[in-house]
């Protein structure tokens, strides 16, 4: 079947994660475009305010509150969604959670919770949306990856594993719904200025940032929202995200180098932990926003997103993954 996606005016979308970030952004523009959205997050008071702010702008919007660790909850999102407008055409795998420490600091309980929200969330979501847009004749499934998915860094290696751990389910699911007329694309943000790093769980000793250049949400949003109206395999969001993966993946141990040397600092804040309420939301909702509360510069576009999103540079994109693994195999047998 091939695939065939409605213009954002014209779908229903889900997205997790709704309330802060990404997701926030993800919800914000997609109303704009005239799409009917049902916002999901664990964080019930925040969904309340948020439907009740874009409702009253004439937004369609339903709420649905929910842990996608859960797979009885993630199953009730598509209640949600038949309930209020007969179902849905996109998903847009978004929830995550975090830690910064190393793997020795964090304890594996919190390893588990990271896997449970940011893998198997996916995974529930990916489920449930796969079995619906099969009886819909197709749609799109976006999940929201990261560079870390490439490459992983100090002191996020539960996070790193589990976007590695995505980017493998995200290319097995598109194998197996191929022929549904379902569109499944990965979403690989670089640093984003959202409330992620105050949301962590922190072993650090010092206060946690995420490292320049950063972007605004409002780029993952333009990606994931364009994915789901046109079939895409991988999209990164933001250039010096893909600039840092192509470094890693051309040459590895010059990466491993750098990290090590810069890698931590990069990473931390001293002085500065940012808004108190927000912090460690690893186990219950904190609170959120769209972006982070300290003062960043962050770019507002992508000029690499823009590239990949115009016709023809699937094929770019496959040549420039040649000659990275052509660059790794001659550095090898060096």
């Amino acid at each position: 079947m091939p695939i065939a996606l409605k213009p954002l005016g014209q779908q229903v979308i889900v997205v997790t994660g709704a309330t802060s970030g990404n997701g926030l952004a993800i919800v914000e523009r997609a109303v704009k475009a005239g799409a009917a959205v049902v916002a999901v997050a664990r964080n019930e008071a925040a969904l309340a305010a948020l439907r009740t702010r874009l409702a009253a702008a004439g937004a369609r919007i339903a709420v649905c509150v929910a842990d996608v660790a859960d797979p009885v909850a993630v199953e009730r999102i598509a209640g949600v969604a038949t309930g209020a407008f007969g179902g849905f055409d996109s998903w847009i795998n978004n929830a995550g959670t975090g830690t910064y420490g190393t793997l020795e600091q964090v304890p594996v309980a919190d390893h588990r919770r990271v896997f449970d929200v940011n893998y198997f969330g996916v995974l529930h979501g990916s489920l449930v949306a796969a079995r619906h847009l099969r009886r819909r004749g197709g749609g799109a499934i976006v999940n929201i990856g990261s560079i870390l998915g490439d490459r992983a860094i100090l002191q996020q290696g539960p996070y790193s594993a589990t976007k590695h751990a995505v980017q493998a389910l995200t290319d097995t699911l598109r194998m197996e719904v191929e022929g549904d007329g379902i569109s499944v694309t990965l979403i690989k943000p670089g640093p984003i200025d959202t409330p992620f790093p105050e949301h962590a769980r922190n072993y650090m000793g010092q206060p946690p940032r995420l490292p320049q250049p950063l972007y605004t949400p409002a780029v993952v949003a333009d990606a994931a929202l364009f994915a789901c109206a046109h079939p895409r395999r991988t999209l990164y969001a933001g250039g010096g995200g893909l600039l840092s993966s192509i470094l890693a993946q051309a040459a590895p141990r010059v990466a491993d180098l750098i990290m090590k040397a810069a890698g931590t600092r990069a990473q931390q804040q001293p002085g500065d932990a940012g808004d108190p309420a927000r912090h460690d939301n690893l186990h219950r909702p904190r609170a959120d926003g769209l972006r982070g509360s300290r003062p960043v510069h962050a770019r507002r576009s992508s000029i690499a997103l823009q590239v990949q999103k115009r016709p023809g540079t699937v094929l770019i994109a496959s040549l420039i993954g040649i000659a990275v693994m052509a660059a790794r195999r001659g550095g090898a047998r060096r």
